[in-house]
């Protein structure tokens, strides 16, 4: 009997711990896969933070683990999702646009309003993720988008697309691309990744978005240049800036500091 009850004893602290579930859902033109991450004690109509990688990322960057981790902490649930071409998720990269991963996040928010647990949503993206979650909250509003995080935001998309930054070696005909431009090794983007870029409204979409918003972004940043993060700061009147010195692009000399500050403002936010 006494055996027993140690292990009934041993199994306590399990009860109720945070769990996090692989969940699937339809997006634009593929399935997508994500992992929904909720705390231990989670109220009804709990707060969430859908979480966006990069261009040649995933859901598992380090950094956005961290914020997940973090937000769990605060007893806020996350779901970050692999967006179509990348990571776990369907679709093919030379297919991916940002239009059409906008629409995926769209179907992500739509996943979670069905689901029935949640109620506040909030977003976060990296790089390009932080175009897409920028446009789409631009475009929903903070009724449905009550807080916003954009880490290194690669507002400078367009304006590479625009350049011919995007070819190899900077040559290339924007208004006429090829079918595929090769990125190194295997990977390639399709012809439709550039025509959409050349035309994509940022921050004309992006300046709609009247909540709650925090930009973070490194003066060490040589894939996308500070100032791109700032001009978002300067749009959202009373947003928050944090400018990183000498912080790159993923934000390795210390993602520990930047998944902090982004948690931090997310949870006094909701």
């Amino acid at each position: 009997m006494k055996k027993f009850v140690l292990f009934l004893m041993a199994l306590l602290p399990l009860a109720g711990q945070a769990k996090t579930e692989r969940i699937t859902l339809q997006g634009d033109h593929s399935q997508l896969v994500g992992d929904l991450q909720t705390p231990d004690q989670m109220g009804k109509k709990a707060p969430i933070v859908i979480i966006c990688h990069g261009f040649l990322s995933n859901r598992n960057m380090p950094l956005l683990k961290m914020i997940a981790d973090g937000l769990e902490a605060k007893g806020i649930a996350s779901l970050r999702i692999d967006l179509n071409g990348h990571g776990e998720s369907g679709g093919k990269l030379e297919e991916m646009t940002i239009p059409n991963q906008i629409e995926d996040l769209r179907k992500t928010i739509a996943w979670v309003q069905a689901d029935g647990r949640f109620g506040q949503i909030a977003l976060v993206g990296h790089s390009q993720g932080g175009v897409v979650t920028s446009m789409l909250a631009g475009e929903l509003g903070k009724k449905t988008v009550r807080s916003l995080v954009l880490l290194a935001p690669a507002g400078a998309i367009r304006d590479n697309a625009i350049s011919g930054a995007m070819f190899p070696g900077g040559k290339g005909d924007p208004l006429d691309p090829p079918q595929f431009i090769p990125l190194g090794g295997d990977k390639r983007v399709g012809r439709e990744y550039v025509t959409t870029a050349f035309w994509l409204p940022i921050y004309e979409t992006a300046g709609n978005y009247r909540g709650s918003a925090c930009i973070i972004h490194g003066t060490g940043d040589r894939k996308v240049p500070y100032t791109y993060g700032l001009r978002f700061h300067q749009m959202w009147k009373g947003s928050e800036y944090h400018q990183l010195d000498r912080f790159d692009h993923g934000f390795t000399q210390n993602p520990k500091q930047v998944a902090d500050i982004a948690v931090a403002f997310l949870s006094g936010k909701m």
